[in-house]
């Protein structure tokens, strides 16, 4: 196991303050059990970028922080420092997924030659 791009790293730091941020922060209710739940997803996927190096990895992270973000305003969050880190972390996950899309050869590649040949 090894780090290709260190925002791997950050999103696993990013997973772990999800995880233990309700108990820090003291939250309650469904905020806990969510923030908790899409944590270890943001985990997952950046221990599956160390294991298995790939760009796929990071269009989950997209989504885990949209969910993130989403999440305090569809469940409504209580107090309203959970609605910040839900946010705050949400927004932060998607940026390292998308710099590190943005960064990534392989990816650039497969970008590059996907719309360039199919403009042809």
């Amino acid at each position: 196991m090894r780090i290709q791009h260190w925002q791997d790293a950050g999103s696993l730091l990013l997973g772990v303050w999800l995880v233990l941020s309700p108990f820090a922060l003291g939250f309650a209710g469904a905020a806990v059990w969510i923030t908790m739940a899409l944590g270890l997803c943001v985990i997952l996927f950046a221990v599956e970028g160390f294991v298995i190096p790939s760009y796929l990895e990071e269009w989950g992270e997209i989504l885990i922080g949209l969910a993130l973000v989403a999440a305090p305003w569809t469940v409504g969050y209580q107090p309203g420092s959970a609605t910040v880190n839900s946010a705050v972390s949400g927004i932060l996950v998607i940026l390292l997924a998308v710099w590190e899309l943005t960064t990534d050869r392989d990816f650039s590649t497969w970008w590059h030659d996907r719309w360039h040949h199919s403009a042809s």
